[in-house]
This record gives structure tokens, sequence and C-alpha cells, in this order.
């Protein structure tokens, strides 16, 4: 996008959203949402990441691997949006109580409420969808206001981890910055890990601006998308025809093509707008403009309006952002022209739908046209233009617009022509009514549109014949039916070559676009993305040839390259319609198959740029319309032909096409039978000459060739053989019926009826006498009744006749006296000896066909019950000039009907393609070929029935001929080994055409059963490999094919087919090679009787016939050992429970099966373990056979039904070398005696003499380490918790206090489950854990449901063919004890991470449930309020049995006071494997051997013991080591171990210590901490939460364990902050006095965040005329503190109602607020200064050098320090308030800051104020002027300083006037004296 990439702003909207890799680390692209919602419309790297300068400048950065995306499931998935909030910077307002917002799909989750700019939140919330982030001012008295806002959408799994957002005014998006939130945001989906956030050392120096993704509003200006709307065509009729019929009655016009009000809908984003109406009008013009998925509608004045169609104009195809160019990420300007905003057009788009027959009825098919689904109908079309404009505001949402002349360049039509050769019509399912095909491109072609001309776009009817096996085919035979069509479109061959040639991957892109006049915008600007496309995959390509050594390797690269040609393949202004087949049966619409045009184009630019299939033989699978079971069933296989091209360019089709088209006029003789003489009188509703459906007259005189044809010869007979097909057609056996009738009077005998023998219909039949057998075949017995009906002994069944009928309905097989009517099935077999030769001519007679009544199947032989005939007349038509087979193109248009069908007001649909020519394809040679399917075996099958597996057998078809595979009772992985062989398959067409492109063979697999039709269990393909000379030494490979079924995965089949020439055909290399395929000018054809055919495969029955050698796989004989351990968890079947089960192993075709368990409840193992096979199995993994499972039940009266089967595909994992044992593989090689001294603490020998114990012999002197404990009493010693240990251990040393300065052990914390460890081989090192299923699959969204499981492993390896070799040694030898035995179990449970919220508030109160056997601990009453990370530190035991008791279930649940208890999640862990694990998982191995102390060894078994056994179980001697650490060598050499060294008490004896250091090297699993997802039964693919935790097991008779770890949670300890306000200055004078002076009432509040009830206040400094203020006022807050996390531990209780306190974890932090005083009024904010006492500013010495820039230049002038560690600190700190969006300073306070822990507090007492004890300082009354007091309380100082102050001198001269006053009174007041 030029102008945003240009712009002011400095980056891109939504920037810096990193994309995390799987190693999860970012890699630099971020997502830019633009105009679309749907799809990322551009790419922005972020400062830090690769690619990106330091400064934030983006350069180039080239991608040499692009992960491939994993394949997505179709089934829905279950996924979580996690959004946490950790806190608020810079927030704008004053004293403001900010709350978040997140809301996601109409889910409103809200933080705690906070005070100040800066707020702490740290809260979590889980959603399903696309969070919108929303920052509240949470007022208590009125409404929130909204103070910023930031949006997201997430697409793909996107990660944003501790990133900030910039906050804005949704309103006002050029306001600027409103503040920034830390938050973390990711999508959850099946198979995703969280990722792990990790808390930073110093977040508080976060950079935002470099770390900040900024909301599309922010930088984004307003786009408008403008659609012009110019006009549209064809649209279907969509009105009742009822108003137009009356018309009609009344002599008014008849117009139903124009029975439909179209409108237009446009509707994005969820805005919709529409059009105006244009009523009866079919091709409306519309000319509006409207400024906004494009739906076509009608208008309905009385019911709802009628979708026509919907089309979607797919934004991220007709736009493009510029910032990534499909490989490489182009940062800089300079290549950001390849951006465009969206634009279309003027193009037409086309609609499909439902087909476009109008009916009355509910269409079924009326979804098709809202888009859901493929539309199998062209519906018209619509001509559209659509532009972007940026910073264009208009209020107008439709406009009329004036006629555009340059739309004519857009509308301008080229003429084209297509041709359709059907070669082949197979997999029928059923014969039915006659067939017919209809090819249409838009109207043109479809038969019920009157608004084209007639053309020749349907194929003649023709009836299906059997295959002889399965399906029906239709006999076409030499002439092979074609489809002519001419349609007028606009010529946009330069998008169409562009698609064709990127799909052949050619060098050359697009192309001339010059001399194009209907280029439009969106053609160049595609082109310029192509050109980018592919300069791009050819400089990876060059990289790639120069710099690849291994082609495993670049095989991820090659598919990324295929997918992004892939992706530009896609041509959005392709206004060609689809070329659309349909399948008739009669007059219904059956199935139908959607070609893309692009792909039968032709084009003269290159060869490259012709279509995939133009003049090439394909095969297509046609489909039912909406087709609920996805192709389940194939309605018919086609093999066609097709050309497309234009008229001008077609003699071009000539060198595509085969064989001889001939064209032909034809038309029906039609005769009815009166009397017993044929003739017309009697036809009703039928005329004496008229087309094949007899509805449409015609006459010969009427017929006129085409323009450019005339008539070559007369009008001849020519019956139709495919419509004359006999019940017998395609079977090799058949059976004829005749049924004899009797009558009688009721209790009378029995005599011949008036018709003696009839059909089942009851129509007059032959004799069975008279019936001859048809030529070719033979009869196999005499005529004999049909025993297999409810017949009596003779064969005889009774009716008995109700008038009106004349003959019964019903039929029984006992005679009673009222039964007047009986009947007998006479039937007798024939079967087929030789196939009648398809090239003769046979004799046709007079050409008439027969049928019973007017509409029925005719029949060539005429019938006693016949009543209708007819006789097809055929005239050839000849081009008039001869140009070869293009002469087809212009066959346009009728041949012409009866001029009184004209003035008839029939149905345009009856007449249309009645009389227009039929085109056919002569060939006149065929080719004999022989085609052999090596079906061998299949694998992975579905269950198909009740018991877990199949019968399955496999359908082969292959063009017109099918045979069927024997029947493999119950099996998954069925091994056929069976050629079908298909003998003379006769094939017309070239054969080097079928050498490069030979028919597919189509495998089906069924499962038989006895009961109902058997089902259909998937399909497969397989491409022959074709020999045109049998003798060549090429032989077909079996290779694995995958079987679909409704679209998925339903198994793999290993299959080879060949496809053999049997006439022996000699070329002459005179041969020239065109587009598709090799066009021989010069070919001679020698046909030799001796054909030289693969000699016939092995039989193994009198038909089947084996894989032969050389194809099939090459065996050798293999040893299966069998480890049968036993079963578990074994569920009911047949509502009753397994009880006394046994094994039965199946591979290979050799079976055998294990002990019966007696009684699984006591013991669920086998009696017998181990097993051994002998079996043939192919040397090459690829062809080995399956390991089958099957468990049976040995029940009362002899039954033993499969109550469970598991199939083992992959034998890889199992194999072995039987002479190298397992310790060898394992162990290192060994060397010479080394001696190393590290450091003079330890010295490691490494004895080779000991080649007996071929592990590490490691003798270690081991360093004594006594300053770990040395230092430390006894006492003392326990307060190093054992949590700390696994602090230390995960590098949180924090919290781990000074345990590792100590030198402890730590221990292995493992970030998944033990069993996922990769070295550990998921603890089945022993036995393997199998999943027995059961059961059939219903429904494909269902897993096969698990009953049970299988506890074994198997060992797979080569035996010698030669019988004095002897077997190798058994691998299963050393085996422990197969009986229960009794373990106490310890588990420790440490805490619990990212718990799923269960209460309202976002919150759960967890705690732990235990399951093991039938024991359950529940921990309810530990449980932990209001938390999504509890730390639990519980330890528990518990006794059980094992193997009964093996699964340890541990539950989380949230606690509920009224309802029940909600399950959180579960894990499951199998003791069993951990306990019979040579990696020693039931106890891990620590690092040292202590006898007492923090870390006392605690496995019941000492180091000596353990490597002792390890010894024997790996059959080797042990190590002589001596108890003082010696040991002997062979050599009687003793080595002296830790010589003069002292041994603390906490240590064990040398020997162990020894024997620990060898343990530790042999692979053995560590003492550890494991963090196990949990999971839910609802969501049992999406994790739940983590949690951390370990078990050990120790089973009792070993002895007594050692002691339990304590790992209770760390307590806070409690501290005192203590702050003294001491003076204020430079504060803001808020007030004015009644006398005019400024002034402020000073008093200091502050408090802790999260402590907000705690608040405190000074007293009031009154009236501070010059914003000085003194206090020496003292604060007291107590809060406790957790040094390791550095946090408060906050608890309070949320509401008045809440049972219990919630934690908070908050970061310690001090608000100071100055505050004006009212009394009358409240009291006035006037600033605040916020103190982060782990990073404390450093204050001013003095108020002078105290000034805003300390609170924002933190980290450059000032470093800030801990409270904690500094203790007290004193000076001056500014206050800050904010004014027009400016912050301005508003005083400055002198206080003194000091924390004491509590001992420290009760020492030095204070007291809060100046209270007592008023000490440590003590603090004095503050001096404060004489002026500081309130007016209302001291009234004469109010006269003293206020009044008599202000107004002394109005006082004083007030007085003098009043004492002048009563001078001059007095003085006047005397008597004068005379």
């Amino acid at each position: 996008l030029k102008e945003l990439a240009a712009g002011q702003t400095r980056s891109l909207p939504s920037k810096n959203i990193p994309l995390i890799n799987e190693k999860k680390q970012e890699f630099g692209v971020n997502i830019f949402k633009g105009v679309d919602s749907d799809e990322d419309a551009g790419d922005v790297a972020e400062p830090g990441a690769p690619g990106v300068s330091p400064s934030g400048q983006p350069k180039k950065m080239v991608r040499t691997t692009r992960k491939r995306q994993k394949t997505l499931s179709n089934k829905p998935q279950d996924f979580q949006i996690r959004v946490r909030v950790i806190e608020g910077r810079q927030l704008t307002g004053n004293n403001i109580k900010p709350v978040v917002k997140v809301n996601v799909c109409g889910q409103t989750h809200r933080t705690r409420i906070r005070r100040g700019n800066n707020p702490f939140f740290d809260e979590v919330f889980w959603f399903q969808k696309s969070p919108s982030d929303f920052v509240y001012n949470a007022c208590s008295l009125r409404a929130d206001s909204l103070m910023g806002e930031f949006k997201v959408c997430f697409h793909i799994i996107h990660a944003i981890l501790m990133k900030w957002l910039l906050l804005s005014d949704p309103d006002d998006s050029i306001s600027g910055a409103r503040g920034y939130l830390k938050v973390s945001m990711f999508i959850v989906v099946t198979g995703d890990e969280p990722p792990v956030e990790k808390r930073e050392a110093n977040e508080e120096q976060d950079d935002i601006e470099s770390n900040l993704l900024l909301p599309a509003g922010v930088s984004l200006r307003w786009a408008t998308l403008s659609l012009k709307i110019y006009r549209a065509e064809d649209m279907p009729q969509m009105d009742d025809a009822f108003v137009q019929t009356v018309k009609s009655i009344f002599g008014g016009t008849d117009d139903k093509k124009n029975l439909v009000d179209p409108f237009l809908e446009v509707s994005f984003a969820g805005k919709k707008v529409c059009t105006r109406i244009v009523e009866k009008n079919a091709n409306p013009e519309w000319n509006q403009l409207v400024h906004l998925q494009v739906k076509v509608g009608r208008a309905d004045r009385l019911s709802r309006n009628d979708v026509i169609g919907t089309t979607y104009l797919n934004l991220t195809k007709i736009a493009s952002s510029g910032g990534e160019i499909e490989g490489r990420v182009l940062l800089d300007t300079t290549e950001s022209e390849v951006g465009f905003l969206p634009a279309f057009g003027p193009c037409y788009v086309n609609l499909y739908g439902s087909p476009r027959e109008f009916t009355g009825l509910p269409d079924p098919y009326e979804d098709l046209n809202y888009g859901k689904g493929e539309g199998v109908a062209y519906r018209g079309r619509v001509l559209i233009e659509l532009s972007t404009q940026l910073d264009d505001k208009t209020d107008k949402k439709v406009e009329d617009i004036s006629n555009d002349d340059n739309l004519v360049k857009y509308q301008r039509r080229r003429k084209y022509s297509l041709c359709a050769v059907f070669h082949s019509s197979c997999m029928l399912q059923e014969p039915g009514e006659p067939i017919q095909f209809e090819v249409s491109i838009g109207n043109y072609g479809n038969k019920l549109d009157s608004t084209c001309k007639p053309l020749a776009s349907t194929t003649q009817f023709s009836c299906a014949v059997f295959d002889g096996n399965h399906y029906y085919y239709l006999p076409w035979a030499d002439s092979k039916p074609v489809v002519i069509l001419t349609s007028f479109w606009e010529d946009i061959s330069h998008r169409l070559d562009a698609v064709n040639i990127i799909l052949y991957i050619s060098d050359r892109l697009l192309p001339d676009f010059e001399g194009k006049p209907n280029l439009t915008a969106l053609d160049i600007q595609i082109k310029n993305l192509h050109d980018k496309t592919m300069a791009s995959v050819k400089e990876a390509a060059i990289r790639m040839r120069e710099e690849a050594v291994d082609v495993r390797a670049t095989m991820s690269d090659i598919e990324d390259w295929l997918e992004r040609l892939q992706q530009i393949t896609e041509e959005p202004q392709n206004s060609m319609p689809d070329v659309i087949i349909w399948m008739l049966r009669g007059e219904k619409r059956v199935a139908y198959a959607r070609i893309p045009a692009n792909q039968v184009l032709y084009s003269t630019h290159s060869e490259q740029a012709i279509g995939k299939y133009c003049g090439r033989m394909q095969s297509i699978f046609m489909q039912y319309p909406m087709d609920k079971n996805k192709g389940l069933k194939i309605p018919v296989q086609l093999r066609l032909n097709m050309w497309l091209g234009l008229s001008a360019h077609e003699k071009n089709f000539n060198s595509f096409a085969e064989g001889t088209f001939s064209v032909f006029a034809e038309m029906y003789e039609n005769q009815a039978q009166v009397f017993g003489k044929w003739g017309t009188t009697g036809l009703v509703g039928r005329h004496k000459f008229s087309d094949v459906t007899g509805k449409v007259k015609l006459k010969q005189e009427r017929f006129m060739p085409p323009r450019s044809w005339e008539w070559e010869g007369d009008w001849f007979i020519d019956p139709e053989c495919c419509l004359l097909t006999e019940a017998d057609a395609g079977h090799s056996e058949f059976t004829d019926e005749v049924y004899q009738n009797e009558t009688r009077f009721p209790g009378g005998e029995w005599k011949p009826a008036a018709e003696p023998f009839t059909d089942v219909n009851g129509e007059k039949a032959q004799n069975p006498q008279e019936i001859e057998c048809p030529p070719g075949w033979i009869w196999e017995d005499d005529w004999n009744f049909d025993s297999n009906r409810a017949v009596d002994e003779k064969g005889w069944e009774y009716g008995v006749t109700i008038p009106p009928d004349d003959k019964p309905r019903a039929w029984v097989a006992a005679e009673k006296m009222y039964h007047i009517h009986r009947r007998k099935r006479l039937v007798r077999p024939r079967r087929k000896i030789s196939d009648t030769p398809t090239t003769e001519k046979k004799d046709i007679g007079d050409g008439w066909e027969y049928s019973s009544l007017i509409g029925w199947k005719f029949h060539r032989k005429e019938r006693s019950s016949d009543t209708f005939r007819r006789r097809r007349w055929r005239r050839k038509m000849a081009p008039a000039e001869r140009v070869g087979p293009s002469a087809i193109f212009n066959l346009e248009g009728a041949l012409g009907i009866d001029e009184d069908e004209k003035g008839s007001k029939k149905d345009t649909a009856k007449l249309f393609g009645a009389n227009t020519p039929t085109v056919f394809c002569r060939f006149d040679k065929s080719f004999i070929y022989h085609l052999r399917v090596y079906v061998y075996q299949a694998k992975n099958l579905l269950p198909m029935d009740k018991d877990s597996f199949s019968d399955p057998y496999v359908h082969v078809s292959f063009l017109h001929v099918s045979k069927t595979t024997e029947i493999v009772k119950s099996s998954l992985n069925p091994t056929w080994d069976q050629t079908l062989i298909f003998d003379d398959i006769e094939i017309y067409g070239d054969t080097q055409t079928i050498a490069h492109n030979p028919p597919s063979v189509v495998l089906e697999v069924y499962d038989n059963d006895q009961v109902g039709k058997d089902e259909p269990m998937g399909r497969c393909t397989c491409p022959p490999v074709v020999k045109l000379n049998p003798a060549t030494s090429l032989t077909p490979k079996l290779l694995w094919f995958p079987i679909t079924m409704k679209g998925r995965n339903a198994g793999e089949m290993l299959v080879a087919t060949e496809l053999l020439l049997k006439d022996k055909v000699v070329f002459i290399l005179t041969c020239r090679v065109l587009i598709f395929f090799s066009h021989y000018t010069s070919v001679r054809l020698l046909t030799a009787n001796d054909v030289n055919l693969p000699l016939v495969p092995p039989r193994r029955s009198e038909n089947l016939y084996m894989v032969p050698q050389g194809i099939r796989p090459v065996v050798q004989l293999t040893a299966v050992e069998i480890l049968a351990w036993g079963l578990r968890n074994m569920k009911a079947y047949q509502l009753a429970a397994v009880s006394s089960p046994s094994l039965i192993v199946e591979c290979g075709g050799q079976t055998v099966q294990t002990a019966i368990i007696k009684n699984i409840k006591k013991n669920p193992n086998f009696p017998g373990s181990v097993l051994f096979l002998k079996v043939l199995l192919p040397k090459d993994e690829m062809y080995t056979p399956p390991i089958v499972l099957k468990v049976i039940d040995h029940r009362p009266f002899g039954r033993k039904p499969v109550v469970g089967q598991c199939t083992i595909n992959s034998l890889e994992e199992f194999r072995c070398d039987p002479y190298i044992s397992t310790t060898e593989v394992a162990m290192s090689a060994k060397g010479n005696i080394v001696f190393q001294f590290i450091s003079n603490e330890y010295i490691i020998l490494y004895d080779s003499i000991y080649t007996h114990f071929n592990y590490l012999v490691y003798i270690l002197c081991v360093s004594l380490r006594t300053d770990c404990y040395s230092i430390l009493e006894p006492n003392s010693l326990l307060l190093y918790h054992n949590l700390f240990k696994f602090y230390a251990s995960i590098n949180e040393h924090e919290k781990c206090g000074p345990y590792l300065q100590k030198g402890y052990d730590t221990l292995t914390v493992y970030n998944t489950e033990l069993e996922v460890v990769p070295e550990f081989r998921g603890l089945t090192d022993f036995c393997t854990t199998f999943k027995l299923q059961r059961g059939k699959t219903e429904d494909e969204e269902e897993d096969p449901s698990v009953m049970g499981e299988f506890k074994g492993s198997f060992r797979v390896y080569p035996l010698s063919d030669d019988p004095n070799v002897s077997d190798p040694p058994r691998q299963f030898r050393e085996l422990p004890e197969s009986c229960p035995q009794e373990c106490l179990v310890r588990i420790y449970i440490i805490r619990c991470l990212d718990l799923q919220p269960k209460d309202n508030n976002g919150m759960c109160d967890p705690y732990i449930k235990i399951y093991l056997g039938k024991k359950m601990i529940d921990d309810r009453d530990h449980y932990k309020p209001n938390t999504l990370n509890p730390e639990f530190g519980r330890v528990f035991e518990l006794s059980c049995y094992i193997p009964q008791d093996k699964d340890l279930k541990i539950s989380i649940y949230d606690y509920d006071l009224l309802s029940s208890d909600e399950k959180v999640g579960e894990t499951i862990i199998d003791l069993e494997n951990r306990l019979l694990s040579q990696f020693g998982s039931h106890c891990g191995i620590p690092k040292s051997y202590c006898v007492s102390g923090v870390n006392q060894w605690r496995d019941q078994l000492k180091p000596s013991q353990i490597l002792e056994n390890l010894a024997r179980m790996r059959g080797i001697p042990a190590p002589q080591i001596a108890d003082d650490g010696t040991m002997k060598t062979q050599m009687d050499i003793t080595l002296f171990i830790e010589a003069n060294k002292t041994i603390h008490p906490h240590l064990g004896p040398p020997k162990e210590r020894i024997c620990l250091h060898v343990l530790r090297r042999q692979g053995l699993v560590p003492e550890h901490v494991e963090t196990r997802t949990l999971f839910s039964t609802y969501q049992p693919t999406l994790s739940q939460g983590k949690i951390q935790m370990w078990v050990e097991i120790f089973p009792k008779s070993l002895g007594i364990p050692g002691p339990l770890c304590d790992i209770t949670p760390r307590k806070p300890k409690k501290y005192l902050l203590r702050i003294i306000v001491w003076n204020t200055t430079e504060v803001i004078l808020d007030e004015t006095s009644i006398t005019g002076e400024n002034m402020s009432d000073i008093y200091v509040k502050g408090w802790m965040p999260g402590m907000e009830e705690d608040k405190q206040k000074t007293d009031v400094h009154y009236r501070s005329l010059d914003g000085d203020g003194n206090f020496n006022w003292r604060f007291v807050f107590g809060f406790d503190y957790l040094p390791a996390e550095q946090l408060c531990l906050v608890s309070r209780k949320d509401h008045f109602w809440n049972l219990d306190k919630t934690e908070f974890r908050i970061p310690p932090k001090l608000i100071i607020q100055v505050w004006d005083n009212d009394k009358f009024s409240l009291d006035d904010y006037l600033g605040t200064v916020e103190l982060d006492m782990l990073h404390l500013i450093p204050p001013a010495k003095t108020p002078e050098k105290c000034s805003l820039s300390m609170l924002t230049q933190t980290g450059k002038n000032l470093t800030p320090t801990s409270l904690f560690s500094q203790k007290s600190v004193r000076g001056w700190w500014p206050c800050a308030m904010e004014e027009d969006g400016k912050k301005i300073l508003a005083g400055k306070v002198e206080m003194t800051l000091e924390v004491v822990e509590e001992k420290e507090a009760e020492e030095r007492p204070a007291g809060k104020g100046r209270d007592e004890p008023n000490m440590n300082p003590k603090l004095d009354p503050p001096n404060r002027p004489d002026t500081s007091f309130l007016w209302f309380t001291n009234p004469c100082k109010t006269m003293k300083f206020i009044i008599w102050r202000r107004y002394k001198w109005h006082f004083i001269g007030l007085i003098i006037l009043i004492l002048v006053i009563l001078f001059i009174g007095i003085l006047f007041s005397k008597p004068l004296h005379k």
C-alpha cells in the first residue's frame, strides 16, 4: 500500500505482532489488518527482530526456508484464547480508577478496579475467539467511560507475549495514545503447547516504543469500496407461469423466459446494500454504484425473495499488501509498488447453483444458490467493477450512473467452439431408463434453454449393459458419441493462458499484454505480482542448486514453491463459465461434473499455455448433486476427450482429432398394431415420424442441412443398437424363465389357461419347448420349476382374482377350494461359451424395434404381446468444403421442424435438440489389450462390523469390465495375494495415446455382509503400466495407494497393474510430437498370432491366481518374539465383564495364542508371557504386514467373542539384532586406563580391564564438599526448604535464597511428562501399552471406542534359511515376576500453572483429588481460593497393588459452596510402566548419597544394591568395591579411592557414593520434577493447565523407604513501611479566599496499591499561601512480602458476600497524593507521585533540585535503588498532574521512607501520625505560620489574620472617620454661648 508505506506515521497499523516458530523464536513477521476482515493484508517487522536494524528501520529479509503449515483437520476443533492483562502505563486522566474489559464473541470479562495511572492487574481470562481489549474508567457513581481501545483479530495461531498495546480512542483515531497496556495473548488448539512466559528481571525498564503494537485505527485511513453494477445475463425463470398461461389463453404473449424480477444484494463486513428491482427481465440493466460475496436475488411480491445464485469476491485475490512477495519479506518502499488496493473488472462474475429447471415445488437444491456447496448448474452472470478509494467518505449507499461507452471493449464477444468425444461410460450402478449426456457452457447447450440456437449438445440415448460382474456400461463400441457446442464469450485468453502456464510450471509466466483491448487495472497488478513471485522462486531455486547437499532437506522448500505457485493460479477475473456435463436418465438429471474452461482451452501462445486436458483423454467421476454421502457411490465414470478454442483456431482441432467424424440427421418412424395389423391408426399422442422421444413431429422434406453442409446419400434405415439390449447382455450366465398358468372353476379340475405361458407380468410368452438357445450359449440343465419360492412340492402357487382384475394380486403355496388360478415358474440356466464378433454386420432386416407399450424398453424380435414398433431413419451429411474434422463446428441450429409444430405452443424444452444432427466418431480399428491387476494386501481399513473387523473384498473396474477378489474374513489388514486377469479388452484409439494416458484401474473395497447389502469401505485408483510390446522386461512394482471414503483416509492398498497390447504393433519411426500426445504420420500395423504374454501366475484354486514371483515381495524367514505381559482396563462386552481372556497374535498368515487368564481381577497378567512365531516376512519394510492382536473372552457354552483388537502397522521399531545385546547398544565404547585429576577434588578412572562390565566404570573420588554442611547446625539445616531445591533447579534464584551458595544439590525439572522425555523412550523399554478397539465406525467424525489395553512388546529379527544354523538367543530372558505386588506410592504436588477458570470472576478455587484403584483422597479442605496458579505443596501416601491399580489419576477440582464441584482437569500416570522400566523411574537418583539432612536418601535400596540389580538385568557381573572405597581389578591391582579425605557425617560411606556415581552415568531417571498437562473430558485435546509434581513408588517387599520431603509453601514475611511526610512546597494554589488571595488547604494522602482500604492522610495545613506545607506526620503500612518473588501478598475479599479472601501478588509500590481540603464540597486533587519500592527513584536533596524530569529520566541520570536493600531514604519527590494532555508539576513532597521487618518494628516502635509511641524518630508538631488555621473554628484568628491584615487600613480609616464624625457631632451638639 503505497500511501501507507510512505505515510507520516512511524509504522503500519497493528505493528509488531510477532509470529513464533516451533522453537518459540520470533522471526520478525507481523500482521497488518487491512480492508478485508478475513485475510492478512501486509507484514511489518519489528526492531530487534531478524531482518530489522536496531534503530527500527526495516531492511530486506530473504527467507530461505518456510515451515509448511500442518494439515488442518476437517473436524470441529476445540480451541482456547488466553488473554493475560499484566499492567498499564501512562493512562490519561487524574485520580483515575481503571478497569480492563476483554470482549470475545459476546463474552466479556473484566479485571478488578485499580487506582492510578500505572495500574498492575496480572489477571488471566480464557475465551473462544478473537478478542478486543477495552480499557474503561470505572466510577462508582456513574457509567463507565471509555478511555482507550485496542482490537486484534486472530486468524491462524498467533502468540503475543509480553507486548505493549497502544490504546486509542475509537471515535478519534488521530487523537494519539491514551495509554499503554501490557498483555499476553495466544490461541491454543489441539496439539499445541501454550508458550511459556518468562518474567523479566527489570520489567520497569521496558522499552515500550520498540515493543509496541499499534491498533489498525491509529494509522489506517477511511477506505470506501465502490462497486459498479452494470448488468446481468441469463437469469433463470423463478416465477410460476400460471399468469402467463392465462395470458396466452386470452391471446396474450407467452414470455416465460422473463419470469424473474432480479435485483443484486451486496454484503461486506456485516453491511448489506441492494440495487433496484428490475421486473420481468432475464437480462436486467442496473447501472448503479454501490458504496460498500455478492448475492443475486429476485423480488417476490407474495412470498419471500428467492436467491438465484451467490458468488464471492475474495479480497486476497484482488488485492495485495506488497509486504511479502511469496518468500521474500520486502520492507523497503522501493518495492512497495507491487501492493495494490482491491480492484476488479469491469468483468463478468458467473453464478452457479441448483439446476435451471423451474418447478412450483420446493427446490431440494436451494442451498446451492446460497453458495453452500458446489453449484451444479450455470445460473447467469453479472457485469461488475470494483474500486477502492482512501480518505473518501460518502453518505450515499446507492446511486445511479450513466452508461459507459468504455464498457464496449469489455463486452466484445468471440465465438468459441467446443467438442467433446465420449469414449466410454462405465461403472453405472443400475440399468434403469436409457441414458444420455448433456454438455453445456453457460446456457449454450442446455436443452432447457430456448435463448440459444439448438446445438448438438446431447448424446444419443443408450441402454446400460451389464459388465458381467458388478457394474453396467454403455455399449458405444466403435461409434463414440460426439457433442458439438458453439458459444460466444469475451476473449480472456491472456488470463487463462497465464493460469495454464503457471500450472505447467514453465520458465515463462505471462504472455505480452500489449494489444489486448480488454485489459483491466487488476490484470496489470496481477502480472506484477506473478513476476515477483516467479522471480523469488527462481532465486531460491538457484540458491538451492548451489547450496543444497541433502535431497530430503530440500523437499520442504520444493513443496513450499509448489504451494506458492498454486496460490497464484486462481484467476479472479475468469468470466468464462465452467463446462458442465449432466447425465440424464430419461428426462431426469441424475449426476453432474464441472470442468474449468481453462483446463480444456486451446491457445496459440505456446504449448505450455494449452489447457491440461485440451485434446487429451481424461477420466471423470461424476457426482450426485448435494451428495450427502460425499462420493461414497459413483454414478458413472466417463472417459472423454474435450477441445475448446476460438472459432478462428478451429483448424488446429484437426491435429487433435482421432477417428472419423460422421454426422447424421435422424428421425423415427412409428407404428401401432390394431386388430393384428401394423399401421399409424393406433398412434395415440404419437406422430408417424418423430424424434426419439416420439413427442416432436418431423417430416423428411422439412430437413435442411446446416450452412456449409450438404446431404450425402439418401435416407436409410439404421437401427439403434445401443437401445436394443437383450436381458442377457453382458452376462456370462443367465436363467430363462417362463410361467405356466392353469385355471379352474371352484372345486373343479385344473386346465390350461387362455394364455398357458406368460412372463412375470402376465404377458404372453413362448412355449418353453419352442425357446431356442441363442448362439454362443449352451444349456446347463433342462426346464425345471423354481423350488426357491413359496410354492408347494410341485412348484405351484395359488391365487384368486378380484374383479376388475383378471389375474391374482397375491399368491400362496397351499391350495384351497376357492382358488381358481395357479402358476408355476419354469427356469432353465444357460452359460455363455463364446463372444459373438462385434465387427460383423448383422442382418438388420426391416429395422423395426418392438415394445409391448409405448415408452417401454424395445427389443429386436417381435413378440405376440407387442403393440408398438418403430425404426430409425438416418441420412448422412458431409461438409461442403473439405476442411477436416473441424467442419463439425458449423453444425448450428435445427435441421428443420414441421411448420405445424412451430405454430403450436409447444414447450421449447421439448423442441430443443430434437432434430439437431447427431455426431459420431468412428474408429476403423480397435486394439485388444490384456490387463493384469495384482492385488496383494491392504491395511488400516475401517471396521464395518460390530466385532471390530470387516470382511473385505475388492471390486476392480477397468473401462467396461470388472472383477472381484475373494473375501477375507474378519480382517482390517487383509492379504488377498490375487491376480485378476482381464483378457481381450477392446479399446479404440491410438496405442501411443493409451500408453501416455492410460485409463485408470478403479479398486473399490466392500465389506461382505451375510444380511443386507454389502457396505462400501473406500476407493482408490491406480494407473496401469502400459507395455505395447509384452516382451518388454518392465516389471510393475507393488505400491501403496491411499483408499479414500467420503473425502477422508480409509486405509491403503498394495497394488500393481499392467496393461499389455496383445496385437503386435511395429512402428515406423517417422513421427512428430504435438502438444500432449503423439500423432504418427506413418504407421504400419502387423498382427501376430503368437502373442508373447507373460506366464500365467500360479493358481491357488481353479479360478484364483496368485501374485507371481518378481512382483510379489521377497520374503525371509523371520522370528517374532511376543512379550504378552497382560491386559488392563478391559471394559464390559455385551453387558458382561471380561473375565477369562486370551490373546491371539496374527502376522503374515501365522497365528499364536496365549494361555487363558483364569481371573483377570486377581491377576490380569498372562500365565505364559513369551510367545514365539516363525513367519515369512518381506525384506522390504514397505511391504511388511502388520501385527494384529485379538483379545477373545472365554465364556460359558463355548462362546469366544472378540472383545478388542489392535493393529500394529510398523514393525521397524521392534526390529533388533539378536546377537547384539541391548547393553552393548546402550553403552559407550571402551578405552584405556585414564587418570584425570580435576581441581584436586576427584579422580575419574576408566578401567578397560573390565571388558565384561561393558558400561562405563567410573570410580569417583567424590568431592566431600564439607562446606555445604559444616557451617549449618542440624536445626538450621531444616530452614532450607525442599522448595528451595525446586526453585534453584529452575533458575529462579531469587526464590531459593542462599541455597545454591551453600552448594546443595539441585534436581532436574522437566517441562513435560516424564514419559515424553526422549532419553527415557516413553518408559516402555520393558513393555508398551497398546489400545484395544472395538466396534463399527458409524460416523466418520467419531473415533473408534477404546475397550482396553494390552501390555507387551515385540522383537523381530531374521532367521537363517539353513536348518543347520541354530537359532539366535531369545530376547526376552530376564523378566520380573508377573504376580501382583503391594506398593507404597508417594505423590508430591508442588503447584499448578495456568488453570482454566471455572468461576464467573475469572478465577478458580482449586483443590486436589487423587484416585488409585478403589481408593480416593479428597483434599477439599485445603483448597486455594481465587487463583489460577495455586501453590499446593502437598504430599500424599497411598498403598496399592500393581498391576491391578496401575493408573494413578490426579484431578484438580474447583471448589463450590452451593453447587457441585467442577473438574478442571486431570492427568493419569501409569505406575506399572514406571515400576517395570529399567530406567529406575520409580524413584529418581539424586546427585549425592546422604544419610541425613535435606537431601537424605529415600530409595529402599542402596546404590550398591541398585547397581548390582542393574548389572544382573543386563547380564554382566557387578564391580567388586570394598566398603572403604577400594576396588580390586582382575589384575590384582588395588585402587584406593578418597585417600586422606575427611568424610562429613551427612554423606554416606564411600562404597555407596562410588556406586551412585556409576549409576548416574547409566542413563537412569534422576531426581526430578515433571510438568504434566491437565486434560478435561469435555475438551480432551486441549490443555486445561499444568501441574508440577513427582511420584515415588516403593514395593513393600523391599523394606521401608526413606523419609518424606517437606514441600509446604513458603510463608510471606511481615514488613512495615514507615513514611514520614515532612514538608511540601510549590503546591498548586487551587483556592481563592474571600479576600482574593490564592491559597490551598493542603494535606497528603498515601496508600500501597492493593491495600486501598488502609489509606492514610496527614492533618491539614490550612491557608497555605505559597504552596508550602508542614506536617511532621507518619504513615505506617503493614504488608506481607515475599522476598524471593519480590511481590507483596495481599489477601482480601472481593465482595462482602465472599467466603474467602483472594490472594494477590502485587509489586510493592507507594502512591502519594496531594489534595486540597474543602469543607462544603469534594476535596480537590492536586497531584500524585507513584514510587516503586524495588526501583525507587532517588530523591532530591533540596527542593530546588527536585523537578518533573525525575519521573521521566529513569535509567539516564538517576539510578533506581531498592528500598528493601537501602532500608531508609529521605528527600524530595515531585508530584505531577495532567492538564490538557500534558503533565505539569503540581508540587514537591519531602518524605522519609523506611522499611522495617516485624521483629525490628517491635524493637523500634513508632505510631501513626504523631500518636504514641511517637519515637524513632519523635515527631514534633509542625512549625506552621500563624496564618494556618481553619476560619470556621478560629474567629479571633480570622479577625486578626484575615480581616485585619487585609482590611486594617480600611478599619483604621473607618475608625478615624467615625471619630471625626463623632467629634464633629459633639462639636455641633454643644450650646452656643452668647
